[in-house]
């Protein structure tokens, strides 16, 4: 299976987010991934519902929707009704991390599970039946733009094992230093779902650098 780009909304020019996600759409890319920040659970704020619900009716991308917050619990129905296509909810949040991973799925949403750069990738071993998705963070979660942590590749391959061994069907995505040369590493330890932002749409051309991340 051909891997999934998923363009980072964090690193795009949020004063023309029209132009941004037509942009991306031209390129080729996939995916939308939406960072969405509290302030608590990381130190950056961003965006929430509400800007999902507006950039729904001019984009036909898969929003792939991160919840960087303290607990989703109540967010979890804001986002459905907006139009999200996934969500993603972090392990270390609070929360009862099974009963909101069924509830995403319950109103209408793929499921996601991340983890930061410092948690075992053990840990969400048994919340596998009620992901979709696995979302390996390769920097600490809050800020763009920062540099790949190369020790995380091997949560990738560890999860990837664990999936194979146990016929378990999920995707497993990586956000964070994402560029040509760390694309390679983590398509080689089983990454389906590739996260970029500042090499993106930092690009003069966006989809020659989409297609390098392809073919690395």
């Amino acid at each position: 299976m051909d891997v999934i780009i998923s363009a980072s909304m964090l690193a795009s020019d949020l004063s023309r987010l029209s132009d941004e996600l037509a942009r991306t759409a031209l390129a080729g890319i996939e995916w939308l991934h939406i960072d969405v920040m509290d302030g608590v659970f990381v130190d950056n704020i961003t965006y929430g519902n509400n800007v999902v619900k507006a950039l729904r009716p001019i984009s036909r991308l898969y929003f792939d929707t991160h919840l960087m917050v303290a607990d989703p619990t109540r967010l979890i129905p804001l986002f459905a009704k907006a139009g999200s296509d996934m969500l993603t909810i972090h392990i270390e949040s609070g929360g009862d991390t099974a009963a909101n991973l069924a509830e995403i799925r319950r109103l209408g949403m793929s499921a996601g599970l991340s983890v930061k750069p410092d948690t075992p990738v053990e840990q969400v071993y048994e919340y596998l039946p009620l992901c979709d998705m696995v979302l390996v963070m390769t920097v600490e979660p809050g800020y763009g733009g920062q540099s790949f942590r190369t020790e995380c590749a091997e949560k990738v391959r560890v999860l990837c094992e664990f999936c194979n061994e146990n016929n378990i069907d999920i995707k497993i995505e990586v956000d964070g230093g994402i560029n040509a040369a760390t694309a390679k590493v983590v398509k080689s330890a089983g990454a389906d779902v590739l996260v970029a932002g500042t090499y993106l749409f930092g690009a003069e051309d966006m989809k020659k650098a989409a297609d390098a991340l392809r073919q690395a």
